[in-house]
């Protein structure tokens, strides 16, 4: 018997880590049910403010605290669940370290529980998607690096030599989630979880949405494109349609996705090039993204039969779908006459939950009920329970995705309306908000069904768990045949040849399989390739922003926030109404003639985060400064309806009766003096007399105005100087136009505020 025979005679046996995957999974389970659960409260907070009960459960502080739970709790611990159920059977080898798994485990559970905690205590750095504090991004990064050293070596220890096509996306998952998250949380802190990033405005936006976008792309996107690739063909009992398509997607994917994020800013102050750009590479992206929706829907071929009886199938079948819906409307709402329409307005919420509801979820729930009977090793409890979720969830998907496609466009069309004389039609923001509160019911009908059919699925899943047999729940035990490799002998070679004739095999045998298998062996060559794909479009975007400073054009009349607006704007932060404002003007007609001029690029050097918003549930407050009198900004966050009837805004009562902490104040001037701000030493050293100084004149000028006496040590006043100060570093009102200074008390006193326009 030859060398190969003897050495492929030799088997051993291994088991799987099971357990570990069993843990993600139920946290799977548990964590979409509080993310739906959340996602159906924010829904209701949106719009009923009467349910919003200040400070700690009010829309703007619950919104991060939903995406967070539908995007690192729900959709993260399916990622690690799947990856590590998957890449043991791939690999034929258990995971390389079950102490590092569990730490993974146990730390990723106790970092959901923090954030769960701390957003809703008012805890934000105010980014999309970033919004932890820098102490939850450092617990992060040392997580994610626990899980790539568990995914990475185990991939270095495996017995199966070639890489199946999930673990492409893995790969690329670890690596680019890495790359992002690093890049974007770069900030300089002032106390144990307050920071300033170190990028301001344009820069600070751009860094933002490259990370956005692409947090979309690689953690709800490539990870879950790695799990289709695994459990569907295992569900269908079908290989994968084709394999040639599944290497062009994953490529194309992983080259073109990183450059997409700009489309998030057209028309902003971001220039011009940039954000064509970021359009350009999505319409490219439409095409890759299709080849992975045809390779899933394709790999069911000979199985739809199947489909009509297996619920698995359904659930597999809509999510693949939906990634393909998603991902045609993506790169159709990146094209800048189509994101003109969607970009501020609710068409842009439905598309975001068709991908994470009709993608992700589906694609979850497809996992769940193939993969918890396999582990418990029993069979479902109820494939009927698990139809009927399917139904439910369908139809709550379809009855959102439709009612904020409705609201979305009736928005634009609202705010673009103009009568024939130049008038616009619809001048109070309020009325467009009003129009859309029936749109908001039935989105709350649509995700409460969702939230029905996930507990559905609770209740099957427990009681699948419940019939597994007694003492069944032990790790899988599988025979494979030792590490050895065969690959470094010639076909019928009894020993091992020379140098030269390996080389010239080896050659010989990658042309004949594909250059693409001799990677497929080679992880870190793989890697490699993967890391320069992904930097390309990243380093041509990022450096000329950060090297020609013709890209952000400074103004001389633009200065730094005093020490009192940096205190108020902090807790605009804290209060999450980044979450309904936006604070960028557009070059529209209508824009300029709702908001005033439109905004530049140079005021905003000084914004640490950029505040750009990206939905309008309340009105663009950029140019909000010297438009209403100090006591109107009181009322209005006292009760917002007694200013703005119809208003939709909670209230904010307890910013008239909280004092305002200075404490921190040195500290954060220096903490924006190291990122560039020219704060001066003495700035420092009187800034809280600054503060004293600027308080005492707003509450004076409020109690003239009749309003409430005592606020000038409140946190009230600190919000209305920032909110004063909004657009007002640049003349930009026409002499008619400009309002009566704010700041010093009027001759007379002013009778109690009328409702006024501009309310949300």
């Amino acid at each position: 018997m030859g060398v190969t025979q003897t050495m492929a005679s030799q088997v051993e046996t291994i088991r799987y880590d099971d357990k570990i995957a069993r843990m993600f999974f139920i946290a799977t389970i548990v964590w979409g049910i509080v993310a739906f659960l959340a996602g159906v409260i924010v829904a209701t907070l949106l719009f009923l403010p009467e349910t919003n009960f200040a400070p700690y459960l009010t829309f703007g502080r619950w919104r991060p605290l939903h995406t967070n739970a539908a995007i690192f709790a729900f959709c993260g611990n399916l990622i690690f669940a799947g990856t590590y159920h998957s890449i043991q059977r791939l690999l034929k080898t258990r995971l390389i370290s079950d102490v590092l798994v569990r730490v993974h485990f146990w730390g990723w559970q106790l970092l959901i529980v923090g954030a769960a905690l701390a957003l809703p205590l008012g805890y934000t750095q105010g980014k999309e998607y970033a919004e932890l504090p820098w102490t939850f991004d450092i617990a992060i990064a040392v997580l994610w690096v626990i899980f790539a050293i568990n995914v990475f070596g185990t991939i270095a220890i495996r017995r199966e030599k070639h890489m199946y096509v999930a673990i492409w996306f893995y790969i690329a998952t670890i690596v680019a989630v890495a790359i992002l998250h690093i890049g974007n949380s770069i900030a300089i802190p002032y106390s144990a979880l307050g920071s300033y990033p170190v990028y301001a405005g344009v820069k600070d936006a751009l860094m933002q949405w490259w990370y956005g976008h692409n947090a979309v792309a690689f953690f709800l996107t490539t990870p879950f494109l790695g799990l289709m690739y695994y459990y569907l063909p295992k569900a269908a009992e079908r290989p994968v349609f084709s394999y040639k398509l599944s290497i062009l997607h994953f490529w194309t994917i992983v080259f073109v996705y990183i450059w997409a994020g700009p489309h998030h800013l057209h028309y902003t102050a971001l220039p011009e090039w940039a954000s064509t750009l970021g359009m350009l590479f999505s319409l490219i992206l439409w095409m890759p993204s299709w080849g992975g929706m045809v390779n899933g829907l394709f790999t069911l071929r000979g199985a739809w039969d199947r489909v009509r009886e297996e619920p698995v199938l359904k659930f597999f079948v809509v999510a693949v779908t939906y990634y393909g819906m998603a991902t045609f409307e993506g790169p159709m709402m990146s094209i800048k006459s189509v994101n003109a329409v969607s970009h501020y307005t609710d068409w842009t919420i439905g598309h975001v939950h068709a991908g994470t509801l009709g993608w992700n979820s589906f694609m979850a729930f497809a996992i769940l009920y193939w993969v918890v009977p396999r582990l418990w090793h029993t069979e479902l409890y109820s494939k009927s329970l698990a139809t009927t979720h399917f139904w439910i969830g369908t139809v709550g998907i379809i009855l959102y995705q439709v009612s904020m496609w409705v609201a979305g466009i009736t928005q634009w069309a609202m705010w673009r309306a103009f009568e024939p004389d130049g008038r616009l039609t619809y001048p109070d923001f309020i009325e467009t908000v009003v129009t859309l509160v029936p749109m908001y019911w039935v989105r709350l009908v649509g995700g409460s069904l969702f939230l029905i059919g996930s507990l559905l699925m609770l209740y099957n899943l427990v009681r699948t768990m419940a019939k597994a047999p007694k003492g069944s729940l032990e790790d899988e035990a599988v025979q494979v045949p030792v590490r050895v490799r065969e690959e470094a002998l010639a076909p019928g070679a009894v020993t091992a040849p020379n140098t030269y004739d390996y080389a010239f095999y080896r050659v010989q045998h990658t042309l004949a399989t594909g250059i693409h298998r001799f990677l497929e062996r080679r992880l870190v060559v793989f890697t490699i390739l993967v890391v320069l794909a992904l930097s390309v479009g990243s380093l041509v975007e990022a450096v000329p922003m950060f090297v020609d400073e013709s890209n952000v054009k400074t103004i001389a009349s633009v200065t730094p926030y005093t020490p009192l607006e940096i205190l108020g704007r902090d807790i605009y932060l804290r209060e999450g109404c980044y979450n309904c404002h936006s604070q960028m003007v557009r070059p529209f007609r209508h824009e300029t003639e709702r908001y005033g001029e439109y905004s530049k690029v140079g005021e905003f050097v000084y914004d640490h985060p950029f505040q750009w918003g990206s939905k309008r549930t309340g009105p663009d407050l950029h140019r909000e400064g010297g438009k209403f009198p100090n006591l109107w900004h009181v009322r209005h966050m006292e009760l917002p309806s007694s200013t703005t009837p119809g208003s939709i805004m909670p209230a904010f009562p307890h910013l008239q009766a909280t004092p305002l902490d200075t404490s921190l104040i040195q500290t954060k001037m220096n903490a924006l003096r190291i990122t560039g701000v020219p704060y001066t030493d003495a700035d420092l050293e009187t800034a809280t007399e600054s503060i004293q100084r600027q308080a005492q004149t707003i509450a004076a000028d409020v109690e003239a105005q009749k309003g409430p006496p005592g606020l000038s040590d409140k946190e009230i006043v600190a919000l209305v100087a920032y909110l004063q100060r909004l657009g007002s570093d640049i003349k930009w009102r026409t002499p008619a136009a400009t309002p009566v200074s704010t700041l010093a008390p009027p001759p007379e006193p002013a009778p109690a505020p009328v409702a006024a326009p501009g309310g949300n």
